[in-house]
């Protein structure tokens, strides 16, 4: 049966061994973030003294790296040729998740303004219709006004009235 693009491929046997990215990635950011730490330097710097210190004070038929230190300079590159790639690869982590972080900030900042312009223009129309409102004061001095009226009305005398 010939491969179809409409179905799922057949797991088979593979040449090339099978991981899981996720986990690989998980792994690669713990251990660089142990690579980043004091602690690790601290160990590091234990590790290269006491190194160094057995293959220069130790009697001649225990040491087994003299004094060039060829083997320390192997195993240090060693490990410093898998950490770059492994920081790396945490920092490709961390980028994506800040990607993805700054995409979901600009989506809530963009409906926090949707809202702002929104509660905005209902506070205009509230303003506009309140001034289309008559107030407290406002009812009040035309009540004042309407009371000096009729206490001059009945100040005045009245004009005999016309038959």
């Amino acid at each position: 049966m010939a491969d179809r693009l409409d179905q799922p491929r057949q797991p088979g046997l593979r040449l090339r061994p099978h991981y899981d990215p996720e986990a690989f990635g998980r792994l690669s950011e713990k251990i660089a973030r142990f690579l980043g730490t004091a602690r690790f330097l601290v160990y590091m710097t234990g590790f290269v003294a006491l190194w160094v210190l057995w293959n220069v004070f130790a009697p001649g038929s225990v040491r087994f790296d003299p004094y060039p230190f060829i083997f320390l300079t192997l195993i240090l590159s060693l490990q410093a040729s898998y950490a770059a790639p492994l920081i790396l690869l945490a920092q490709n982590r961390q980028d994506d998740r800040d990607r993805v972080q700054n995409e979901h900030d600009r989506r809530a900042a963009e409906r926090n303004q949707a809202d702002l312009e929104y509660l905005t223009r209902e506070i205009a129309a509230l303003r506009m219709a309140l001034g289309e409102v008559a107030t407290r004061d406002y009812i009040r001095s035309e009540l004042q006004r309407l009371q000096e009226d009729l206490q001059e009305d009945l100040q005045e005398p009245q004009a005999p009235a016309e038959r």
